[in-house]
């Protein structure tokens, strides 16, 4: 690998495992963000660039590292204002999950493409995972007609305050609201809808409701099918509460209701660390053809986080290598399928 890597939002659960990884990698780390005594408590002897997100990325097209990796959000909101400062010919990735971010930076590919930026969002379990397994199906098919997508995570908390990057990357899920692409078009629908049960290659029974998302996203742009759904199991399974998600998305669409939540929501603690809750974490993809030929497959993963820090390394790694092409892309719409099997996952087809 050969320039310095940047790594926005350091001493987060991801960015510090990300750190930890590429340093033992031999990589030339750099850790940003906007608390210095905290960057270089958890890091004393790597160097810091610190101060708000706008001076953080003034200094990152000064400095043109070779890879820049944000593991801040709300990225629909942070992926933007550091794309745009990173010079012609930068790398970039990031672990969003939120459909706006994915629109967003979709929407900047022939710019990204024109200045030889090359632009990588969604590097972590969600998307990376529902996408290999999508495409591993798919291989050289034809466009299938239906395709869905579940994202069953197995995540163990830390005991610790939310904090504000992961608080506002929930809320600004929650105000995208319910997606699907019907006709070929992205389409508003109800957050919470098509639940399904779902018994995972391991025997645990799940259930996994639509939320617009960018595994719905990267589904949509892999396979090209006129009808997708993108479903996890971290939507609210009782009826009750999916019943209530487009109700609270409508409130905190009101003028500074959603900056409130996210304020309330990062000073939510939990003080104990709880381990995951299952064994694995799985990725669901099923898909249909005209002719009626259908096929499932599974991905199987440990810890989710653990897997987004394998992914998010990975891709950065490969981007510092100096592989990939300008333009904008979901991790394994870049670097194929086995970019998740790099990180630590497996392929199972069942059908």
């Amino acid at each position: 690998m050969s320039g310095e890597i940047w790594v926005l939002g350091a001493t987060g659960r991801v960015g510090r495992e990300a750190v930890r990884r590429l340093r033992q990698a031999g990589a030339d780390v750099v850790v940003a963000g906007r608390d210095r005594e905290r960057l270089v408590q958890v890091f004393p002897d790597v160097r810091t660039v610190t101060g708000s997100l706008g001076e953080v990325c003034v200094r990152l097209a000064a400095e043109t590292p070779a890879v820049m990796i944000n593991t801040v959000g709300p990225f629909a909101v942070t992926a933007p204002q550091v794309v745009r400062a990173c010079p012609p010919g930068a790398r970039y990735v990031d672990v969003a999950n939120e459909l706006s971010a994915f629109e967003l930076l979709h929407g900047m590919d022939r710019e990204a493409a024109a200045t030889g930026r090359t632009l990588v969002s969604g590097a972590g379990f969600g998307v990376l995972a529902t996408e290999s397994i999508l495409l591993h199906l798919l291989a050289a098919e034809e466009r299938p007609s239906r395709v869905r997508i579940d994202a069953v995570a197995s995540v163990a908390i830390e005991a610790g305050a939310i904090g504000e990057a992961l608080a506002a990357t929930m809320v600004h899920t929650l105000v995208d609201g319910g997606r699907e692409v019907r006709e070929g078009r992205l389409v508003r629908v109800r957050a919470g809808g098509a639940a399904e049960r779902l018994t995972t290659p391991d025997g645990d029974v799940v259930t996994t409701a639509s939320l617009g998302s960018g595994e719905l996203f990267a589904a949509w742009q892999a396979s090209g099918a006129p009808s997708v759904i993108g479903a996890s199991a971290l939507v609210p399974a009782g009826p009750a509460l999916r019943a209530a998600l487009p109700v609270i998305a409508g409130v905190l669409r009101l003028p500074g209701m959603a900056a409130f939540a996210t304020r309330r929501l990062a000073r939510i603690t939990t003080t104990t660390a709880r381990e995951r809750p299952r064994q694995s974490s799985w990725a669901r993809a099923r898909v249909e053809w005209p002719s009626g030929r259908v096929r499932e497959g599974w991905l199987r993963t440990g810890e989710a986080m653990t897997f987004t820090v394998g992914a998010v390394t990975e891709v950065a790694r490969r981007l510092a290598e100096g592989r990939g092409r300008p333009g904008a892309f979901t991790p394994a719409r870049l670097f194929g399928p086995e970019v998740a099997l790099a990180a630590g996952a497996e392929f199972m087809v069942t059908v």
